[in-house]
């Protein structure tokens, strides 16, 4: 046991060099003072541009997805919308990535960099389609691939869809690692770097999110070509926060600056990510607010120094949804439209049919990405895995779900309804935890400092002065 103790010190103690040689980023460059980084710099240095990553992408199989006019949803929406409400309601459907999610754009340009850089193989620390995705990507360069998976708690139960995600890693020629839940995860990832040499291709480099710009691009270009205007709104399945930093950072570089830019979250209020009790009391592991409100409110807690994922700088806007609105708008999907997918785009497409009854029928909403569906990932075995945890399973009013003791799904589409996270509350969190970790006060700011925050929030001066003073 000590022995053990004294190598998680010792790995511990080394995050940062090994941190730094597994991405190839000096990140010494991009500090300013105290608080402050050069987020803008150190993505244009160590990035690639939109053109390049365009094209490393078209040559591995990734992008230039279908947008798809959801006719049948947007009718259903109509018909619980005011006269003259009820936006067009669009979804991309990045399930046509290789490995069937939006995240094959980040993997591809982690993959491709790893291999110009001439590492010989890809680390992947995650529990989601990420691991599919970067197993796919290594495969095309060449690379050895290692995903390591939180996957179980402490009685080696692990998730249907964890499950199902190391089983596609794996048939994509990954060597899968799992954990179980907690700080074995990041210990784990470490100590490989560090013994591989690999490639570390974290979900929050600049590598990362500057793949998942080509998404935010390809929304903004198809919606001009056949409409004449960009799109009044994108929404986004918000977890770490890279999926939508990408994407609002596409749609700007294209000149889609005015698009409301939303992310969505399943409400799992009251659970513990790291907690072993709670692990398994929720009942899919995407796009749920134990990644989205931590995140966002202190991107810089991922695996690498400086994380490239700052949703607070894009988001305009941020909801909530329930498990069971979740599963029941993945069936209406499959039913209305053919189409169907996993629950981690379902979750925006959820926020986008109570969205839309608020907008204008000439207005267009879009919900950015799919992914693929089948085994564990099914709401089927995920439902079932719910009830085998003694969670209730039963129809009702969504909002009075309690997270890990039920799922309530609607009886009709017109019980889909959302909760709204107030972005000053996010805000004021995230100054909290950034004063809290730097030792800093109010008054302690120096000038550099509190245009940095200006710019982490998208806050004018006078409105962080606000914020500051109410915390």
């Amino acid at each position: 046991m000590k022995e053990n103790k004294n190598l998680y010190e010792q790995v511990m103690s080394r995050r940062e060099e090994i941190l730094n040689k597994a991405l190839g980023v000096d990140f010494d460059k991009y500090e300013i003072e105290g608080i402050a980084f050069d987020y803008e710099k150190y993505m244009e240095e160590t990035a690639y541009s939109l053109e390049e990553v365009a094209k490393i992408q078209k040559e591995n199989g990734v992008g230039n997805t279908p947008l798809i006019e959801l006719k049948n949803i947007t009718a259903l929406a109509r018909k619980y919308a005011p006269e003259g409400k009820g936006a067009r309601i669009f979804i991309k459907d990045e399930a046509c990535n290789i490995s069937g999610s939006f995240k094959e754009r980040r993997a591809s340009i982690s993959a491709y960099h790893a291999k110009k850089k001439g590492y010989k193989g890809v680390i992947a620390a995650t529990s989601g389609n990420y691991g599919a995705a970067v197993a796919a990507q290594a495969a095309k360069q060449g690379l050895d691939c290692i995903v390591i998976q939180e996957c179980y708690d402490s009685n080696q139960v692990g998730q249907p869809e964890i499950i199902e995600k190391a089983r596609k890693c794996e048939a994509l020629g990954a060597e899968v690692i799992q954990t179980s839940v907690g700080p074995e995860l990041f210990f784990e990832a470490l100590q490989i770097l560090d013994e591989t040499g690999f490639f570390n291709a974290s979900l929050y480099s600049s590598f990362g999110i500057a793949g998942v710009e080509t998404l935010g691009q390809e929304i903004a270009v198809e919606c001009m070509d056949k409409f004449n205007k960009y799109p009044e709104a994108v929404v986004c399945t918000n977890a770490g926060g890279g999926n939508l930093t990408g994407t609002a950072r596409g749609l700007i570089k294209s000149g889609a600056s005015e698009t409301r830019v939303i992310a969505a979250s399943v409400n799992l209020k009251g659970l513990h990510m790291a907690s072993d009790n709670d692990f398994n009391r929720k009942s899919f592991t995407t796009g749920h607010t134990g990644f989205g409100i931590p995140y966002a409110t202190y991107p810089d807690r991922s695996d690498v120094l400086r994380s490239a994922a700052r949703p607070l700088r894009y988001m305009d806007e941020y909801y909530l949804v329930e498990q069971g609105e979740v599963f029941y708008v993945t069936e209406m999907l499959a039913q209305m439209e053919g189409m169907e997918r996993g629950p981690a785009g379902n979750t925006s497409l959820s926020v986008a049919f109570k969205l839309a009854q608020r907008m204008d029928e000439d207005e267009i909403i879009v919900v950015q990405e799919t992914e693929y569906t089948g085994a564990g990932k099914h709401i089927n075995p995920q439902l079932s895995f719910a009830r085998k945890n003694g969670i209730d399973v039963k129809f009702g009013d969504p909002k009075q779900s309690i997270s890990g003791k039920n799922i309530i799904l609607p009886h009709t589409p017109k019980d889909i309804d959302i909760t709204v996270v107030e972005m000053d509350v996010l805000k004021k969190s995230y100054l909290r935890t950034v004063l809290s970790t730097y030792d800093k006060k109010k008054e302690d700011l120096s000038s550099v400092e509190f245009k940095y925050l200006t710019e982490e929030l998208n806050v004018s001066e006078g409105k962080l002065n606000e914020l500051l003073s109410e915390i």
